[in-house]
């Protein structure tokens, strides 16, 4: 008797049976199967599902679920009092390829998991409403997405495969778990095998797939142009102007009138130059210097005045606030503002006067900045330089205004070594470039180096966007809060993510310290220069950058841990970033007294902003695959150096040194051993002999394989 109550009371308090009832008592409405409820949980062995379709049945019964046709079952209407409104929660959806996905969401500290059967024709990046299921121990957040409120895109790019009586598309973006249904009589001119872009029009609860119909035929995949552009229509980027915004750029005229010139501080006598790449088109900074009366210098920031032609309301200020900024691929530019002034107008080329909007300073020999002034000026460039010629005067080459060069460099020494003891980190990142032929086709792959010249121009630049953003930021006398401005604002690192980075080096054999965001900056710091030159140098410094927060536009003030200043702005670049357009503009409002302006009005414009650049990026970023990809093609064969990038269950990534791309060596073409994934130590153990292949080694792989429309490759090792 005592055995059977025991019995009970364990069977009474069975935990898993209370999952399963509060799983039914948060859908009443829905019927689910035992397979169902078993994959809700996670549970895909054959124990665990004889267990769960045990315990519904022991659920039914009790009488609180009832079978509605075989093999259904839902909670029994008699309990509906015990329904509990499911907690609702709104967020942004982070789609996998699989199908499953993420809710990101600033209401909770995790994001929540999305099983695929609960996605509910949600896809990546829209904004969603997801109903929690009841927490779990020690597991994440769970739940279905229960409404989508605004989708994130409804056009999309890929490759259309025709059938008999319909077509599919197969998109290009990974994170489209789904092709898409295309009737006959909505393919346009398409044929089996092309690129085109579809937009979608419906996707009724009935079907697996979206409807969607052909709005645009690109051409073959593989050809450079087709490429580039389907990269620029996945990210929704204008490929073309606006006529409206094209005319108003055409009726500006091109000569400044002289009523504008009294309005303005006259620099066009002082020594200005540009300082910018080999390949330049525009110009959007230049630097004057002059020696002052007292012994110190008088450097000037000139920053091309985009604000006196692109005015507020108009059609070429709606389409800059649009796009957001400019977008770099590797074959072209795609220009925030129409030619006439991104490449004229406002370019601040040699020879001409041009209007620009100036941060001039008064800094002594030690690069102790004595004076500030902003406002409004005209310039006139003397010279054109590129980063090649600064760097050879740098090194001890002779060149036009080399003393004017040399003090610059000196001073740009001195505010570099005075931000990194302020706890600023190196960043260093390497950048991939191609040199094309004339079809856009990769010759040849070099690394883009920083150097001296680069940073000359880099530490005026911070120090311009810095001052301003203080100017501004810094509450005056008589002021209850500190006026509304577009800062360029960056996060101190999540303290899980750190921890995590901390693990990894450790494992790998080096370590960081993280007890504090300064000395976290300063063992950053230690650990680049320690592991420069190294194989495993490229491969810590990607995977330091995504263990920081990323850098946003924001109202709100919250200084920049990066690059370790209290107040930061973008003041320097309104040609290609809209937010350096709305920092003029507040700039100039306030040097002539104007109040404080909305911030909920300005801080819609910088997520606007922020969500822009992250495209702009996420393009960019597929350019260079491609290229790097495409330059590999008649590679196949060859064998080149590379390092160990990643390890997997599948086998091991290497990245080719020469172009940077990454292939990946799978296990089953390792035939001297028999490999298994070592997780924790991030490398991979060979069964019989021990031999360890670990992140960071460098290897020799012969080229197996290049798919260009996958954007894949596979290596073998030598």
């Amino acid at each position: 008797m005592a055995k059977n109550n025991r019995r009970k009371r364990r069977e009474k308090t069975n935990p898993f049976l209370k999952s399963i009832l509060d799983f039914f008592i948060a859908h009443p409405k829905n019927s689910y199967t035992c397979k169902q409820v078993a994959k809700n949980f996670g549970i895909d062995d054959k124990a665990g599902k004889t267990l769960t379709e045990k315990l519904i049945h022991k659920l039914v019964r009790q009488g609180k679920l009832e079978e509605m046709q075989k093999g259904k079952f839902r909670l029994h209407p008699r309990n509906n009092k015990l329904y509990i409104k499911p907690e609702l929660i709104t967020g942004i959806v982070d789609m996998k390829k699989t199908g499953k996905a993420y809710v990101m969401t600033s209401e909770m500290d995790e994001d929540i998991f999305i099983a695929a059967n609960h996605t509910n024709r949600a896809l990546n990046g829209d904004k969603v409403t997801v109903s929690l299921f009841p927490r779990r121990k020690n597991h994440k957040p769970e739940g279905q997405i229960v409404e989508v409120l605004h989708r994130a895109k409804t056009s999309y790019v890929g490759v259309i495969s025709m059938h008999k009586n319909f077509a599919f598309l197969i998109p290009d973006n990974k994170n489209m778990p789904v092709d898409l249904y295309i009737p006959m009589s909505k393919i346009k001119d398409a044929k089996d095998g092309e690129k085109v872009i579809v937009k979608i029009l419906d996707w009724p609860e009935y079907s697996k797939n979206p409807f969607a119909e052909v709005t645009k035929v690109l051409g073959t995949p593989g050809d450079n142009e087709v490429e580039m552009l389907a990269i620029l229509a996945d990210t929704d980027y204008p490929m073309d102007f606006p006529k409206a915004a094209l005319k108003e750029s055409e009726a500006i005229p091109d000569k400044i009138s002289p009523k504008e010139l009294e309005k303005r501080r006259d620099f066009r006598d002082i020594t200005t130059f540009t300082i910018d790449p080999a390949d330049a088109k525009d110009f959007d900074d230049a630097l004057s210097i002059r020696k002052l009366d007292n012994g110190n210098w008088e450097v000037g920031v000139h920053i091309a005045d985009v604000s006196h032609y692109v005015l507020p309301g108009t059609a070429l200020d709606e389409e800059a606030y649009n796009r957001a900024t400019s977008v770099y691929l590797v074959d072209r530019t795609i220009p925030m503002l129409p030619e006439k002034l991104s490449n004229g107008l406002c370019s601040l080329s040699a020879g001409t006067d041009k209007l620009t909007f100036s941060a001039v300073f008064e800094i002594d020999d030690e690069a102790n900045v004595l004076d500030e002034w902003f406002g409004r000026t005209v310039i006139h460039s003397d010279r054109r330089f590129n980063y090649g010629e600064v760097q050879a005067m740098i090194e001890g080459g002779e060149g036009d205004f080399k003393p004017e060069i040399m003090q610059l460099h000196s001073l740009a020494q001195k505010f570099r070594k005075e931000r990194f003891k302020r706890g600023a980190i190196t960043f260093s990142s390497q950048e991939v470039k191609f040199e094309l032929d004339e079809n856009g086709k990769p010759v040849r792959a070099y690394i883009k180096e920083q150097k001296e010249a680069n940073w000359l121009v880099e530490e005026f630049m911070l120090l311009a966007n810095r001052k301003v953003a203080a100017f501004v930021g810094k509450k005056k006398k008589g002021q209850r809060s500190p006026r509304t401005f577009v800062y360029r604002i960056h996060d101190e690192p999540n303290p899980e993510k750190l921890e995590k980075f901390s693990e990894f080096l450790e494992r790998i054999g080096y370590s960081i310290s993280i007890s504090s965001p300064r000395k976290t900056a300063q063992s950053m710091n230690q650990l680049f220069e320690i592991v420069k030159g190294k194989g495993e140098e490229h491969m810590i410094e990607t995977i330091a950058v995504r263990t920081m927060s990323k850098a946003m536009y924001s109202t709100h003030n919250i200084g920049h841990y990066g690059l370790s200043f209290k107040y930061y702005t973008h003041f320097t670049s309104p040609i290609r970033r809209y937010p350096d357009l709305m920092v003029h503009r507040l700039l100039f409002h306030y040097l002539n007294n104007g109040k404080s302006v909305s911030a909920e009005k300005y801080e819609e414009k910088c997520i606007h902003s922020s969500e822009m650049e992250k495209k702009a990026m996420e393009a960019e970023r597929n350019s260079i695959k491609y290229k790097q990809i495409e330059y590999m093609v008649d590679k196949v064969g060859m064998v080149v150096n590379g390092v160990i990038s990643g390890v997997s269950k599948w086998g091991i990534f290497v990245e080719v040194l020469e172009s940077k791309s990454e292939g990946l060596v799978s296990f089953k073409d390792m035939q001297d051993d028999l490999y298994y994934l070592d997780e924790d130590n991030y490398c991979v153990v060979g069964y019989n002999t021990g031999a360890e292949l670990k992140l960071g080694d460098p290897v020799r792989v012969r080229v197996k394989n290049v798919d260009l429309i996958k954007r894949q490759m596979d290596l073998e090792l030598v």
